[in-house]
């Protein structure tokens, strides 16, 4: 059998700093950020300068893989699509001090950082923007392919093009259901043209996406709300799944969204290309299920509480004409809106499994907290609660006949998380912003070392029906 691989998840942005170093490129989070004066990621978790800590940290607590991303403006410069070697030789360091530590590299090609001079052209909503893209894909599998053998060509399509185009908290801040799908394509058709690259190139592994992925559950089983549940699961998931493992987009989802949009981006050649280049895996990133009801009245709305405590119960998602999201009262949520329930994990990965029979992995799951960092020792039991849960669903769906590979914390140090800025913190290590950064273990990282080391017998293991 594979081995299971057991790690962490970070993204470039968030981690590594060093923004006008090595030769990078200004991305798009770096104007967005600094044209509204908000707290950025031009330092983060220093990751540029102390990886190696960092590596030898996640292999000091029990980790045989890695996951993260590389960033586009540290490897192509300019429009042009001129190399930097610097930004090639850092990822080289990095790949390389994961296989000293044994750890596996699992590679993100794009998490978000769109460099600027794309996004001055207009970004994905450009198509040559996918062209640029599969050109930075090919000059990373010629690079690192001899050693990453795990590769995903995109880190969440649904959240950042949501984010930045529908509801317009993320850059480039725009609300426009238009530009929405436009972008939504012109990733998914990227996402294909870089799997071409990597099919043609004849370079060894494999090659998948990963998804923000929210099991869809409905509050009855009336028709209508299976009808609701249908919209919310196109919505949330199949746009990108469906497309990125059958090949297909929805005939309903197009059918519908023609009604209000102009479609004709969608050439019959370029969806030749999604039809053929299909992933080899899913990587699925999980914090929580959708709960569905029929719509009923409003416009559509779409609200994400990225103030944590000060806008809690804030959070709200309606689609007009399609459904409604419902938040149940009998559940736990966290301070920013995000319920818990594992259950959504074991179910979806089951559901997943059936209907694509691809390889799984789950590329993130993880708990947001208001932490201490200055504390001697950080006692971290609620993210040790909310990881002894999930982990333990991962393991009843592989019990169960489910081809999951691997469990990847989000995230193995704590790291700037977006507009939630470094208040909201993931990590199993602590970082100490107002003191040099210094790392500092939490009680979850010697308790995820010790899941590890036992193949994960020392979890907490119920099935649902005890549980729930």
């Amino acid at each position: 059998m594979t081995e299971f691989l057991w790690g962490g998840a970070t993204a470039s942005y968030q981690c590594e700093g060093g923004w006008k170093e090595g030769g990078r490129a200004e991305s798009m989070w770096d104007r967005y950020l600094h044209d509204h004066g908000l707290e950025n990621g031009d330092v983060a978790s220093d990751h540029f300068h102390r990886y190696q800590e960092d590596i030898r940290m996640m292999k000091e607590g029990g980790h045989n893989s890695y996951r993260f991303s590389i960033a586009w403006p540290r490897i192509i410069k300019n429009l042009e699509g001129d190399i930097n070697p610097e930004g090639i030789a850092f990822y080289n360091q990095i790949i390389d001090t994961c296989l000293e530590y044994g750890i596996t590299p699992f590679v993100t090609i794009f998490h978000w950082d769109l460099p600027q001079y794309l996004e001055e052209i207009g970004g994905w909503l450009n198509r040559r923007t996918c062209e640029a893209y599969t050109h930075f894909a090919k000059i990373c599998f010629d690079a690192f392919s001899d050693r990453v053998k795990h590769w995903t060509t995109f880190n969440e399509p649904r959240y950042y093009t949501f984010s930045g185009y529908l509801i317009g908290n993320y850059p480039p801040g725009h609300q426009n259901l238009s530009e929405t799908v436009t972008s939504a394509y012109y990733m998914m058709l990227a996402s294909a043209m870089a799997v071409r690259e990597f099919r043609q190139g004849k370079y060894k592994g494999q090659i998948g996406i990963v998804h923000s992925f929210a099991p869809v559950y409905g509050v009855d089983n009336t028709v209508r709300t299976k009808i609701a549940m249908r919209y919310a699961d196109n919505f949330f998931n199949n746009w990108i799944l469906d497309t990125a493992a059958f090949g297909e987009i929805p005939g309903d989802l197009l059918g519908e969204l023609s009604k209000v949009c102009d479609l004709s981006i969608m050439l019959p050649e370029d969806l030749e290309i999604i039809r053929k280049y299909t992933v080899d895996f899913l990587g699925l990133n999980y914090y929580a299920r959708v709960m569905i009801k029929p719509y009923e009245t409003g416009e559509t709305t779409l609200i994400v509480n990225n103030a944590g405590s000060k806008a809690k119960g804030t959070s709200q998602t309606i689609i007009k004409g399609w459904f409604e999201q419902v938040r149940p009262e009998s559940s736990r949520y966290t301070e920013w809106d995000t319920e818990i329930f594992p259950e959504g994990l074991y179910e979806g990965i089951r559901s997943v499994w059936k209907k694509y029979h691809l390889p799984v992995y789950i590329t993130e799951n993880g708990i947001g907290l208001y932490e201490d960092a200055s504390e001697e020792q950080i006692k971290d039991q609620e993210r040790i609660n909310f990881m002894d849960m999930h982990i333990n669903a991962v393991l009843n769906a592989r019990e169960e006949g489910c081809d999951v590979r691997g469990y990847y914390a989000w995230s193995p140090f704590d790291l700037y998380s977006w507009k939630n800025g470094t208040e909201k913190r993931y990590g199993l290590v602590a970082i100490d912003y107002e003191n040099g950064l210094a790392r500092k273990p939490k009680e979850s990282y010697y308790w995820f070392r010790d899941v590890i080391q036992s193949q994960g017998k020392t979890i907490n293991r119920k099935k649902y029906e005890e549980v729930l």
